[in-house]
């Protein structure tokens, strides 16, 4: 064989087309399986360009096979045996064109186009200009040098020796800390009720959230990810460090993916270690006890709600990927509403969602909307107990009176979207009537 580009000449018959044996290249990394909605798709990446394709079902089948033993003929034939119908000259034609022309056969060249940017390249490309209220900076001039280092640095104490002893610390940590919640919660009342403390404790806290990134990285570099780039990202008074995590798709096992997710939350938790012991070691009626106390308390609140599985918090990424399932908030939410309109017997119904589809997206979104909604009636709770404590009784209608106006305002958006909507339909319709006249 001459390669899928001769395979895909005019003067080639149908006969010899399906002879041909094309042979993916085997630096192609292809991801495991993903579901996305109704569809299960799989990443494929190209290391020498860094592109990164999307394939279905379908495709997948196919690409999987072109190992340069097999005959697209072969190939046919198992394709109609598994989906039931079987690929003509054009689709055949159609493919191998696109496999060769990205560069994916082993004979196929490198293509001549620019690569798509990838990487810190590719952040750089996308991101908007920075302005007061929101933007971003980078912070390391070469992240991948910066995490490779850490990473070696780190070596001993990923190791299990070192980590075992580590976790169940933790573990001793947090039932030490149930047991003394009621403590803890006077301590917390103590450190909330003093602005200094608590301006002191939040610092602290906002300084491990830059660790709790380079956790990610490390994480990631230890299962072979890449890091693109780490950076300081504020938006709308916010300030958080972020470390973006390249390729964590392309692991082979999700419980690494999982592991990359939650290893944040992991050395958020390794920090409060040292302070625990401290906790421990202070008297029991003494104002170092108290102050540590709340610290602990805070801090752990912070480092747990992370887990929780909402975007774009750390427990969503590992749920997404323990589950294996991409862009799971999203796909609910389109399911939810396809699920409101049968209910009142409009749309196309739910025809395309299996049983376990529909289990799966309709338990994450009634589950994510009570979640949402506790936390917010939990804030606003805590937010009036706070501010009646210290400010008086019409303090605590504040909290009341913004998620009033913010609800109001989500309304107005959402009324003047549909009314945009319907504009650009008619407008639409009116375009098309005049065009057929």
């Amino acid at each position: 064989m001459t390669g899928a580009g001769t395979g895909t000449g005019t003067g080639t018959g149908h006969t010899a087309l399906l002879d041909l044996r094309p042979q993916l290249r085997t630096d192609i990394v292809v991801s495991p399986p993903v579901l996305r909605g109704t569809a299960t798709i799989r990443l494929i990446k190209d290391p020498r360009s860094g592109r990164r394709f999307e394939l279905r079902a379908k495709e997948h089948f196919i690409l999987d096979r072109l190992d340069g033993s097999r005959t697209l003929a072969e190939i046919g034939d198992e394709y109609a045996a598994h989906f039931g119908a079987r690929l003509g000259e054009p689709q055949w034609r159609r493919l191998l064109r696109l496999v060769y022309d990205r560069g994916l056969t082993t004979d196929a060249p490198t293509p001549s186009e620019e690569p798509t940017a990838t990487g810190a390249a590719a952040g750089a490309a996308d991101r908007k200009p920075s302005g007061l209220l929101s933007g971003n900076v980078r912070l390391v001039a070469d992240a991948p040098s910066f995490i490779e280092r850490l990473y070696r640095a780190t070596a001993y104490v990923r190791t299990p020796y070192a980590l075992v002893p580590v976790l169940l610390a933790l573990v001793a940590m947090a039932a030490d800390l149930a047991v003394d919640f009621g403590e803890l919660q006077r301590g917390a009342a103590y450190v909330i009720g003093h602005p200094a403390l608590l301006l002191a404790v939040l610092t602290l806290l906002w300084s491990s959230q830059g660790l709790h990134e380079l956790g990610h990285g490390v994480a990631g570099r230890a299962f072979g990810a890449g890091v693109g780039e780490i950076g300081l990202r504020w938006h709308w008074g916010t300030v958080l460090m972020y470390c973006r995590v390249e390729d964590v798709q392309f692991f082979a096992r999700r419980r690494e993916q999982v592991a990359t997710a939650c290893a944040g939350v992991f050395v958020n938790l390794l920090i409060l270690l040292p302070f625990w012991v401290a906790f421990m070691a202070c008297a029991p009626a003494s104002q170092a006890r108290r102050l540590l106390g709340g610290l602990l308390l805070i801090g752990m609140a912070a480092a747990l709600v992370n887990l929780l599985p909402l975007p774009p918090l750390d427990g969503y990424l590992a749920l997404g990927y323990g589950l294996g399932v991409s862009r799971l908030a999203t796909e609910s939410n389109r399911f939810l509403k396809l699920l409101a309109a049968r209910a009142i017997g409009r749309g196309a119904g739910l025809a395309a969602y299996p049983a376990r589809l529909r289990a799966l997206y309709g338990t994450y979104g009634a589950l994510s909307v009570a979640l949402a909604a506790g936390l917010g009636v939990t804030a606003v709770l805590v937010s009036r107990r706070i501010l009646t404590d210290h400010f008086g009784r019409s303090a605590g209608l504040v909290p009341v009176v913004l998620v009033a106006a913010a609800i109001g305002l989500w309304i107005v958006g959402l009324a003047a979207a549909g009314s945009k909507r319907r504009r650009q339909g008619a407008q639409g319709s009116q375009g098309t009537k005049g065009a057929g006249r």
